[in-house]
């Protein structure tokens, strides 16, 4: 396995990123099928693939406007767009000549992305590292009307889960663990973002 890699749950069309969010911002969206404010158009939203991150993230849905887990369905090709729009959040030597190059960078990005230890089942850190994309106000409109194709309610099912781990009963919670592998990207996109 690569240090830093892109795992995901994914079909032919589009790749499923998950984001937490309380019932102001969540309910709508479920409803509209898309963000409408409160949800901010103005700062960067982060979508994550990794689904066992962003529980340990939010506390299985219990932190303070983290209540709703929302799996986004949004199409592969929008997917890799932000993903050639990169700038790592870090001036990661293996991809920038110089801390200053980086900085240039980083400043104009409409997309920052940041590897994090990904997490085990109890919340424990990986060595591998996952990604976490951060969506700029530049792009944020785009991803709202035109990436989404689907927006879930993963709230109960988080919810079950979460009572069965409290419970010790890690198996059964592996069983609903979302069917993430490893997502297929050109070698200019990998190089760009620090895949390794």
């Amino acid at each position: 396995m690569k240090y830093q890699e892109i795992r995901a749950e994914f079909d032919r069309d589009t790749i499923t990123v998950y984001q937490a969010y309380n019932k102001n911002i969540a309910l709508p969206a479920l409803k509209h099928q898309k963000f409408e404010k409160p949800f901010s158009f103005h700062r960067m939203t982060w979508i994550k693939p990794s689904f066992l991150w962003l529980m340990e993230r939010s506390n299985w849905g219990s932190k303070s406007n983290q209540e709703y887990i929302l799996g986004i369905k949004i199409k592969r090709e929008c997917w890799e767009k932000a993903l050639s729009f990169g700038v790592l959040t870090d001036p990661d030597k293996e991809v920038y000549s110089s801390g200053y190059e980086w900085d240039k960078l980083f400043r104009e990005a409409k997309v920052h992305i940041q590897w994090d230890p990904e997490r085990t089942l109890k919340g424990g850190k990986l060595q591998e590292r996952t990604i976490q994309v951060g969506i700029s106000r530049f792009l944020i409109e785009e991803y709202n009307n035109e990436w989404i194709t689907e927006i879930i309610d993963m709230t109960p099912l988080v919810k079950k889960m979460s009572a069965l781990r409290k419970a010790g009963k890690y198996k059964e919670v592996k069983r609903f663990l979302p069917k993430e592998r490893l997502y297929p990207i050109s070698d200019s996109i990998g190089k760009k973002i620090g895949i390794r």
